[in-house]
């Protein structure tokens, strides 16, 4: 969690100087999902993720090099630098691609369980989504059949609240989107999206599930992002008190307290773990700020 906390903040750094192009969708506030979720699979295992899918690709096995070279546009990322922030895919850590079309990423998931199932193996794909992405229409075809065909799946719907600068209460009647799965005839659980236990919990049961055959399950984590939509964002749709109150739910914070409570951990230990991921991360940045750029040549080569 401190590892994508560091590289979301400094990869944000990164866009200020203007190393990075586009847009940049930052993922801090949101740790404990990616943490929680990833925690729970193996890493053949499938995902698929969002534009904002780094904290995803991270808890997954990706190595933090090739993401800041992708993110710079080197050819040493994890797509030679054509995929930017939105787009990155890693094979060999089963990251199906992160997509910058809302809900891409569930069809997607959905037909890797399918390809698990008809080659009988165990694996188990995920998808992560936001609230936004359940209102495609793609999101329900998918769950349906899904369900039909007792897939080896577990969607993820990370409901931090906003679909861009659209508030959840406005854009569905639900209090709660997992609501949506009774229609489907598969299970729906809500978790606190804030705690990275509940989420590995809650994971578990639902990865066990599609593992032995029981088929997906719907998981909906209720958390926040702390930043805007993507960086530059004015927030006008939101009250600083209400993002002032979310700072004190923070996964980050939450979890040390718990574990110095219960004994898990000492004050020194999570500094320790702190600075030698920062240590990590510094030196991957570096080393992707050296690395090379593409030939031009080579602008059209693995372009479809």
């Amino acid at each position: 969690m401190v590892t994508i906390r560091n590289f979301e903040e400094m990869a944000i750094e990164l866009y200020k100087e203007g190393l990075i192009g586009g847009s940049y969708h930052s993922y801090i506030g949101q740790e404990a999902v990616a943490a929680g979720v990833c925690s729970a699979l193996r890493i053949d295992d499938y995902i698929t993720t969002t534009y904002r899918g780094r904290g995803q690709h991270l808890a997954k096995g990706a190595d933090p090099y090739k993401l800041f070279a992708e993110l710079l546009g080197r050819e040493d990322g994890y797509c030679k630098g054509k995929g930017g922030p939105m787009h990155i895919t890693d094979m060999t850590t089963g990251i199906l691609g992160a997509n910058g079309i809302v809900g891409a990423g569930i069809p997607i998931a959905a037909g890797a369980a399918l390809s698990a199932k008809m080659h009988k193996t165990d694996r188990v794909a995920v998808a992560f989504f936001g609230d936004g992405a359940m209102n495609q229409g793609v999101a329900s075809e998918t769950l349906n059949m899904a369900s039909l065909w007792d897939l080896p799946v577990v969607f993820v719907c990370e409901n931090n609240l906003y679909s861009e600068m659209t508030p959840f209460h406005r854009s569905v009647k639900n209090k709660d989107l997992v609501e949506r799965a009774d229609a489907f005839r598969l299970p729906g659980v809500i978790v606190d999206g804030n705690d990275a236990e509940a989420v590995y919990e809650v994971a578990s049961t639902a990865v066990e599930r599609a593992r032995r055959g029981g088929g997906p399950t719907l998981i909906e984590a209720k958390t926040y992002r702390l930043q805007g939509h993507m960086y530059g964002d004015s927030e006008m749709y939101r009250t600083k008190e209400e993002v002032a109150n979310w700072r004190k739910m923070d996964p980050i914070v939450r979890l040390k307290q718990k574990l110095l409570e219960q004994g898990l951990a000492t004050e020194a230990l999570l500094a320790e773990i702190e600075e030698q991921a920062i240590a990590r991360l510094k030196q991957a940045e570096q080393s992707a700020r050296l690395s090379n750029e593409p030939d031009k040549e080579q602008i059209l080569l693995d372009v479809f």
